[in-house]
Parts: C-alpha cells; sequence; structure tokens
C-alpha cells in the first residue's frame, strides 16, 4: 500500500501559486463581464423594448438549462468556425461571464422588483430627476437586497473556473492535473487542490459578511 508523501509537491509550489492567482483572475474577469451584463440586461428587462425584453429571457433561460461545460466548449471550439478565434483564457472568460451574466440578471431583476412603486412614486412626486430616484430610492435597498445572492453565485463562479482546465486554461485545477502527470501522486494532489478552493471560498465568505456588516449593518455570524 503506497503510504502519503505531500513533500514531493513542495517542488511544484510556484506552479500552485500561479495556477491560483490565475483562478482569482478568471474569476474577477468573469464576474466583471457577468456583472456588467446582469446591470444591463436586468434595467433592459424592466424598461426596454418587448424584443429586447424577449432576447434577454431567451439568453437567460439558454444559459440557466444547459451545461456550463458545453458553453464553454461552445465559445472555445464552435466560434473560431467563425472567425472568432481567442486563447483558452479569454475563452473561460466569456463563457463564465455568460454563465454569471445570466444569473446575475435575474438576481438584480429581482432585487429592482423588491422595490415597491409607490416609493418610487413618492420620490417623482417630490421633483426627483430619474437618476435621483435611482441613486436615493432605488439603489440603497437593491444593493442589500441582491447581495447575498451575489456573493454566493460569486462563490460558485469561483468553484465552477474548475471546468477551464477541460480547454487547457492555466488555473489550479489544470496546474493539479500537470503536478499529479509528473508525481503520480494523486491523493496528495487533489487534496492540496481541494485545500486551496476551501481555503479560496472561505476567504471570500468572510470578506462578504466583513463588507456586509460595514455597509448594510448585519450582524457578525460567530
Amino acid at each position: 500500500m503506497q503510504t502519503l508523501n505531500f513533500q514531493q509537491l513542495w517542488r511544484y509550489q510556484d506552479q500552485l501559486i500561479d495556477g491560483t492567482l490565475h483562478t482569482l483572475l478568471l474569476t474577477l474577469v468573469a464576474a466583471a463581464i457577468g456583472t456588467a451584463i446582469g446591470v444591463a440586461a436586468a434595467a433592459a428587462v424592466r424598461s426596454g423594448p418587448r424584443p429586447v425584453r424577449w432576447a434577454i429571457r431567451g439568453y437567460v433561460e439558454l444559459i440557466r438549462n444547459t451545461p456550463s461545460l458545453i458553453q464553454l466548449f461552445v465559445v472555445f471550439f464552435v466560434l473560431p468556425g467563425f472567425g472568432l478565434r481567442m486563447g483558452a483564457f479569454e475563452a473561460a472568460s466569456i463563457a463564465l461571464g455568460l454563465y454569471f451574466g445570466a444569473y446575475c440578471t435575474e438576481i438584480v431583476r429581482a432585487g429592482l422588483d423588491a422595490i415597491p412603486g409607490s416609493q418610487v412614486e413618492a420620490g417623482q412626486c417630490l421633483g426627483l430627476t430619474r437618476w435621483q430616484v435611482f441613486r436615493h430610492i432605488v439603489l440603497p435597498p437593491a444593493l442589500r437586497s441582491v447581495y447575498p445572492a451575489f456573493t454566493s453565485q460569486f462563490v460558485l463562479l469561483l468553484l465552477g473556473t474548475s471546468l477551464a482546465s477541460q480547454i487547457s486554461a492555466e488555473e489550479l485545477f489544470h496546474t493539479g492535473g500537470f503536478i499529479e502527470t509528473r508525481t503520480y501522486r494523486s491523493f496528495e494532489v487533489y487534496a492540496v487542490i481541494c485545500g486551496i478552493y476551501f481555503a479560496l471560498v472561505m476567504t471570500f465568505k468572510l470578506l462578504f459578511a466583513a463588507v456586509g456588516h460595514l455597509a448594510f449593518r448585519w450582524p457578525v455570524r460567530r
């Protein structure tokens, strides 16, 4: 029976750090793309013309009801057939951004819909402009409403970046596969990879909890 030996992995610590940084960068880029899509799409669903609303709803349903791995393969393998070639990291950023954007659209839309119409009408009666109504009446409670769901989806996005290894994007899970082929220490390698993912998730959860406490005065869980 093979004994556990984690010492062989120390020589690959630079690769593990690099893979972790690439995972964080991929998560942040995809989150930025998805957030921009989600905010714009949610606003268009509320006030855009009917064809635009239908198109956005179709996009949301398509993304949410198909495997994200297939979406990644479409971006990386299918789009080059139409002349849209990109590297693995760029393809993963776009595919995961579209995935995150579909969920973010529903999160933001639900937050905006939670604002009573009477509050908006009251602001308009006071002579506030549309921007002032949005800034002072709609935005603060909407942010408070969507923050928990948004942060939970961000964590799922972080874990979902491991799919990018299927197109050889140099993120953490891909790095683990590379190290495993060099050391043949499958349990040790993936135990370390799992530990890194767990540490990243818990770090972001603590960070989000602290931000929520400071911004929205939520109690800190102990």
